[in-house]
């Protein structure tokens, strides 16, 4: 297995901070894959993480920015640009992580889904959860697509776009 991709991925990484001033080490690990559809195989999901070792409390705070939005803006930037000239094939997921935020975020993203979960089967009525970005509500939807007792889409428009839980139809 090559990891040209992730390799890639770090060096545009590296350069982008560079650019921006910011001198520091990425370090990339494969994510494995969770079994899918043979319809649509699943691409390598990379996780590049920024070493904060010599960053000051400062610099982490921007690079994250509020609820993350400047981590999404650079991973979605990364997932963009690193897959722009890639055949299908050759394109990969890329996970951007700093300081632990997206760990801590994707333990806060389950509990909310558990909790959503929950509260449609006590109640028996749909739950929005709002204030999700769309690579948080596309984690909800995956975590929850394993329960047959439960459907989820998205309502709304950007940026007023909600995830929604609720009760699956009966076939």
């Amino acid at each position: 297995m090559s990891n040209i991709p992730m390799q890639r991925g770090q060096q545009w990484l590296k350069t982008l901070l560079e650019l921006s001033g910011i001198s520091t080490e990425i370090h990339g690990s494969l994510e494995a894959a969770q079994p899918q559809d043979e319809d649509f195989p699943e691409s390598d999901s990379y996780w590049l993480t920024i070493d904060e070792t010599n960053l000051t409390p400062e610099q982490i705070q921007v690079l994250i920015g509020p609820d993350g939005s400047a981590l999404d803006a650079i991973q979605y930037l990364a997932n963009s640009v690193l897959n722009l000239s890639q055949s299908q094939e050759g394109q990969a997921s890329y996970t951007i992580e700093l300081n632990g935020y997206r760990v801590k975020r994707q333990a806060e993203i389950r509990a909310l889904a558990e909790a959503a979960a929950d509260e449609v089967r006590f109640s028996g009525r749909e739950v929005e959860i709002k204030s999700l970005s769309s690579a948080e509500r596309r984690q909800v939807h995956t975590f929850l697509k394993d329960f047959r007792d439960l459907e989820t889409f998205s309502r709304g428009k950007e940026p007023h776009r909600h995830l929604v839980v609720r009760p699956a139809a009966l076939e």
